[in-house]
């Protein structure tokens, strides 16, 4: 099958022709045509990086009424980056239709442009749901007349806590419209969504549900805690071609992780939410022209980052969702290329690998933290490969080679050979001559990392050692209560709530006391006088796609229970 059968107009096949693309991928095949028929809602499954955005772009495209200037479609998106791409894709599949126009909303980007172009008329709106709401309730966008509601990535908007904007813009749009709901995984809440918002949608879907692209090799590897950073040294220069993202889940892991690649002499940069827009626009165009070949991001800065040449994923942490590993890893493996998905855990985190991988019905093949005697020769070998395929030049470089020769007739063929290898491979010899090589995880390891744990707890506290140095706390000794309606249902461990706690209120030492864990709220004790700073950074947060809320409190049930 080829794009011409579909009946598209001579402009978007002019346009797809520039673009380069050959025959149409398994999405497309599905989506294109049965949007083209009839205006039924359609749900597209299909993960990251397999075309979702042409197979629903072209033919609304298609559909364009030009001498209409009013929005007739609408394509909601969770992040400004995706925003920003979809918006650029769309104009190159109809550059050709003149008078064409598409307009990105997003937050972080002046009102004026976007109230503009809104005013002047559009045919085509991509938001993100936030900016859309609030231009919407300031009365400077209008949606009623769209045709065709697109919700792109729906599963990452509800996950990150858009599903009060979600719901307020899909009651704003007309009734009668053709709604189109595309996700790399279905799990309840998007169903739900779609339950609620959408007529009879036909279900178009490629592979299995929740699972991700096959042409991705999925790999772990395990290794003490604290060698972690050292691993992954380790599996960069065993890569020489390496051009990857590595995963972390926290802003304040991505930019330690990153400083330290490059104060190690690693082409890497961090990209998280703390970096401004022109930032984040600077390095994400360094990744995409491969002047920088090692992204250390977090999952919701990397939304919208597309880029088909990655060789590697790499989860330095494992993430809590089986759904977020999948959007992680079909970052690779695009355009029918083959990627490796790896995971760097520590033992005690093997028990959530093997969670995932139930979830995504994939089998995960352990490897080993490459030694140095592998690193050399991999080196080696790249090096061999650079030279061997090198151009040599024509007539320019010939007269200059004397002067060479000249230099080098004193050495032998040995030697020179010797002194080649040394002037790139020196510095790994040096950085690994008195290093051991790295054994993986035992279960005694675990222990140990429970007993750091434990300890870590107990300076976060203010004390070390013992519970009972804690007896009942309230705020008379020095500590105030604070309730947070997330438990063990929603998975929630001490170390995640540690981390909200330090993510949101990055530069202030706080000391924290017990941590209270109930089956649909926590409880946390909080240094008096910090409490309200707490309160205020964990209010409204999103975790595992809710929006936190919280509320102090005199003292934990279970605390109150035991001194009855």
């Amino acid at each position: 099958m080829t794009f011409t059968d579909f009946g598209l107009s001579a402009e978007i096949l002019r346009a797809i022709d520039d673009l380069g693309f050959d025959s149409p991928m398994p999405i497309q095949e599905l989506m294109i045509p049965q949007l083209l028929a009839e205006p039924s809602d359609v749900v597209g499954l299909a993960c990251t990086g397999t075309g979702k955005t042409a197979a629903f772009g072209l033919p609304l495209i298609h559909g364009i009424e030009i001498d209409n200037p009013s929005p007739q479609t609408l394509v909601l998106c969770p992040t400004r980056e995706l925003c920003v791409q979809i918006t650029g894709e769309l104009e190159s599949y109809g550059k050709y239709m003149r008078g064409l126009r598409v307009t990105s909303i997003y937050g972080g980007d002046g009102y004026e442009r976007q109230i503009r172009e809104l005013r002047t008329g559009t045919h085509i709106i991509a938001a993100t749901p936030g900016r859309l709401l609030d231009l919407l309730e300031r009365r400077r966008a209008d949606i009623s007349g769209i045709r065709t509601l697109v919700l792109d990535e729906a599963d990452i908007m509800l996950k990150m806590g858009f599903k009060e904007e979600l719901d307020a813009i899909l009651e704003s749009a007309p009734a009668e419209r053709q709604t189109i709901l595309l996700s790399a995984t279905m799990p309840d809440a998007v169903a739900r969504i779609a339950k609620a918002f959408m007529k009879d949608p036909v279900e178009l879907s490629v592979g299995i549900k929740n699972t991700g692209p096959q042409t991705v090799e999925h790999t772990y590897c395990t290794m003490r805690q604290q060698d972690k950073y050292q691993a992954l040294k380790r599996i960069v220069d065993f890569h020489p071609t390496i051009y990857g993202i590595i995963f972390c889940r926290t802003r304040a892991a991505a930019g330690e992780i990153a400083e330290k690649m490059v104060r190690d002499g690693y082409h890497a940069e961090a990209l998280h939410g703390d970096l401004s827009q022109s930032q984040r626009e600077h390095v994400m165009g360094k990744f995409r022209s491969a002047s920088v070949k090692l992204l250390v991001a977090t999952d919701i800065a990397a939304r919208g980052l597309d880029v088909d040449n990655l060789t590697h994923v790499i989860h330095y942490d494992l993430p809590t969702e089986a759904d977020i590993y999948t959007h992680r890893s079909g970052r690779t493996g695009r355009a029918g290329k083959i990627g490796t998905s790896l995971a760097l855990i520590s033992e005690k985190e093997r028990g959530r690998l093997r969670w995932i991988e139930r979830s995504i019905k994939r089998r995960f093949v352990e490897t080993k933290v490459p030694g140095k005697q592998e690193i050399f020769e991999r080196q080696l070998m790249q090096l061999v490969d650079l030279v061997t395929s090198v151009d040599v030049g024509g007539d320019e470089m010939s007269s200059y080679l004397s002067l060479a020769e000249e230099k080098l007739a004193s050495l032998s063929r040995r030697e020179l050979i010797q002194r080649f290898v040394s002037l790139d491979l020196n510095r790994y010899l040096q950085y690994y001559k008195d290093r051991k090589d790295l054994r993986p995880a035992t279960k005694s390891d675990y222990r140990s990392d429970r007993k750091n744990d434990k300890r870590h707890f107990d300076d976060r506290r203010g004390k070390r050692g013992r519970r009972t140095d804690f007896k009942y706390a309230d705020s008379s000794n020095g500590y105030d209560w604070i309730a947070v309606d997330i438990g063990k249902n929603g998975r929630v461990l001490p170390l995640d709530i540690i981390g909200l706690v330090n993510q949101g209120t990055r530069g202030v030492h706080i000391r924290l006391g017990r941590i209270d864990i109930g089956s649909s709220k926590s409880w946390i004790q909080v240094e008096s006088g910090f409490s309200g700073i707490v309160e205020e950074a964990l209010r409204g947060t999103v975790y595992n796609g809710r929006r936190l809320s919280v509320e102090r409190v005199a003292i934990s049930p279970g605390r109150a229970k035991k001194t009855a």
